[in-house]
């Protein structure tokens, strides 16, 4: 025989501040007052965050073009009073320019994406996005800029000012286009990886609640009569 288990309070009667259904509350849900729960920010929050990470990565293409225009060798021409020719025919300064540009954003890409892993670990879909388009429009804007701050774009009006015979300097280019996606690619194998390693790991779930015994449940622990 079996003593059934009558319960203090009937089932209808369960405290509102059941344990369990606190337990069982999924993480991320805001509490009854109102109040967002230790699961990061909300998706506006996210996204000024986001915002202001790609103004920020993006004004840094300013800082990458100066350090461009400064380092990238020149490609020396040389004019006949009627045409325009490389003065030396075997030189690779071409090739230099578009190698230094990438160097110096696969640099950029690398401090960018770990500055921003430090601001924010948590991470988010919001924030990666700032990040991969502050980088694309921070690599234009630095192409863009350095052509501008390099020398004179007008190679015909360029020689003519500095006269037949002398050798002047082609204005900077990038032959190879697809140097513009090396920061924005450094930039997220960076954070990405950093936040891989070092960025808060998700919580372990929460245990399933036990159902609740009816009146009449048969009681089989210690002490119950076989």
């Amino acid at each position: 025989m079996t003593a059934p288990l009558t319960p203090s309070q009937p089932p209808h009667h369960r405290p509102s501040h059941d344990p369990w259904q606190a337990a069982a509350q999924p993480s991320g849900a805001t509490s009854p007052h109102g109040y967002e729960e230790e699961d990061g920010p909300g998706m506006k929050t996210e996204v000024r965050q986001a915002a202001v990470i790609m103004v920020v990565v993006a004004v840094a293409g300013v800082l990458l073009a100066l350090l461009w225009t400064w380092l990238a060798p020149r490609v020396p021409l040389i004019s006949d009073g009627r045409l325009v020719f490389l003065k030396d025919t075997e030189g690779e300064q071409a090739i230099g320019v578009d190698g230094t540009f990438t160097l110096l954003s696969l640099g950029f890409g690398l401090v960018s994406g770990a500055v921003v892993f430090l601001w924010r670990k948590r991470g988010g879909i919001p924030l990666v996005a700032g990040l991969a388009l502050g980088s694309l429009f921070g690599a234009l804007l630095a192409w863009r800029a350095g052509i501008w701050l390099g020398p004179q774009t007008d190679v015909v009006a360029h020689a003519k000012a500095v006269g037949k015979g002398v050798v002047f300097d082609a204005p900077l280019e990038l032959k190879a286009k697809g140097t513009l996606l090396a920061w924005p690619v450094a930039a997220l194998a960076v954070h990405l990886g950093l936040t891989a390693m070092f960025g808060p790991r998700d919580p372990e779930p929460y245990p399933a609640p036990v159902a609740h015994e009816g009146p009449g449940a048969p009681y089989e622990g210690p002490g119950a009569a076989s």
